[in-house]
């Protein structure tokens, strides 16, 4: 009897611990969020604690593949609102995305800008290494229009996954210069140097999130974090715009 009745306790203050208590919400965001959602994710778990928030960034599309073909995750954020509707189109959403930032494409090179780039007319210079995302990539994509907006044509040494590795290449020394947003050129630091691009301010990448279906509630209230105040100030001090 004795020992029924330990049970039953046990089984009793599980049902009242409260929600969201030993929790872990798995977000799927895309590579030019990490600092600024594991910040927010850091804040998130003062929030709500009990709670662990545990990220996997990548490309959009890349994600949005994995989700596809059934990897588990409870949100969803896209650089761009394609990825977003591919989600949507796959039936993977528990509900309408929300817009929550904006960035724009600029031109990384290293430190002290030793090629001498000006422009990004400058990019297609004959012997430069110059690094992009990959096309199905919202960087990658956004690449394409700048390049058709400047009426010039790039011939990149590599066309990378995702935002993160073309600064690394350019950081890193194995190229001259990367497309990258703005975002990851002030990320970058002392490491790197960042040349503008006037034709971009036109080609604006909108990046939506949202709960994935089947979802906890915790979903929601991160989504809610991102949205809200908390996230705004986050990724306006990183330099994304509104959305």
């Amino acid at each position: 009897m004795r020992r029924l009745l330990v049970v039953l306790l046990v089984a009793l203050a599980a049902g009242c611990a409260p929600e969201g208590d030993g929790s872990t919400l798995t977000v799927f965001a895309a590579a030019s969020l990490q600092q600024v959602f594991t910040d927010i994710g850091e804040q998130f778990e003062r929030d709500h604690p009990g709670v662990a928030v545990e990220f996997s960034f990548a490309g959009s599309s890349d994600l949005v593949t994995q989700l596809t073909q059934g990897a588990r995750a409870d949100v969803f954020a896209s650089a761009d609102t394609r990825n977003m509707d591919r989600a949507a189109e796959a039936g993977l959403l528990a509900g309408a995305p929300v817009n929550f930032a904006t960035n724009t494409l600029t031109i990384a090179v290293g430190p002290g800008n030793p090629k001498n780039i000006t422009s990004f007319r400058d990019l297609a210079r004959p012997g430069l290494a110059v690094v992009t995302c990959a096309p199905q990539v919202p960087c990658g994509a956004a690449t394409d229009r700048l390049e058709d907006a400047a009426g010039v044509r790039l011939e990149p040494v590599s066309e990378e996954s995702s935002v993160t590795d073309v600064l690394n290449k350019v950081i890193g020394g194995q190229a001259d210069a990367g497309v990258v947003y703005v975002t990851d050129a002030r990320a970058a630091g002392d490491r790197g140097a960042e040349v503008p691009v006037p034709e971009a301010a036109g080609i604006v990448n909108t990046y939506p999130i949202a709960a994935l279906k089947d979802s906890p509630e915790l979903a929601q209230q991160f989504v809610a974090a991102v949205t809200g105040e908390v996230g705004r100030k986050v990724l306006e001090a990183a330099g994304f715009g509104p959305p």
